[in-house]
């Protein structure tokens, strides 16, 4: 299938299976690896990306269905080389062990900002709950939400 796919701000005109995903496509057609294959089966969150500006899991979507969306990737965040807020605070609060699902967690965190979602931990923690990290760095992942959440209120 033609289709022209949005990606971080630039048009990808693309010629795909039409049984490709979202994720395959990333990874595989654009080279773009920071959206992570990890359950395959929309369970993890290690896959999000945003669609449209809202968070989605990019396994579980079929690229064909998205002629002339954008997409945004853990790569498109950084803005002329600095880094995303969201981004900064991970780093700051040491938001990652593995590594694996920070990119998935970012993408998250970023979308949370943009979405009726309340300040408390509790709350963050809900929303946030599509993302797993298997190393545990929960705490430091809502340390690093909550302070751009502060900062931007």
């Amino acid at each position: 299938m033609k289709l022209t796919l949005h990606v971080n701000g630039r048009p990808h005109e693309l010629d795909l299976d039409a049984r490709t995903t979202l994720l395959d496509c990333l990874r595989e057609t654009l080279g773009l690896a920071g959206a992570k294959k990890g359950c395959d089966h929309g369970q993890c969150g290690a896959c999000t990306v945003h669609l449209d500006g809202r968070r989605v899991n990019a396994c579980l979507i079929l690229a064909a269905t998205l002629d002339g969306r954008q997409v945004t990737t853990v790569e498109g965040l950084a803005e002329s080389g600095t880094l995303h807020a969201v981004q900064a605070a991970f780093l700051e609060h040491d938001a990652y062990q593995c590594g694996y699902c920070t990119p998935g967690q970012v993408m998250s965190a970023v979308a949370l900002l943009n979405e009726p979602c309340g300040t408390s931990d509790a709350e963050v923690k809900e929303c946030m709950s599509g993302n797993l990290c298997r190393c545990g760095a929960y705490q430091n992942i809502l340390a690093a939400v909550q302070q751009v959440r502060r900062a931007a209120s």
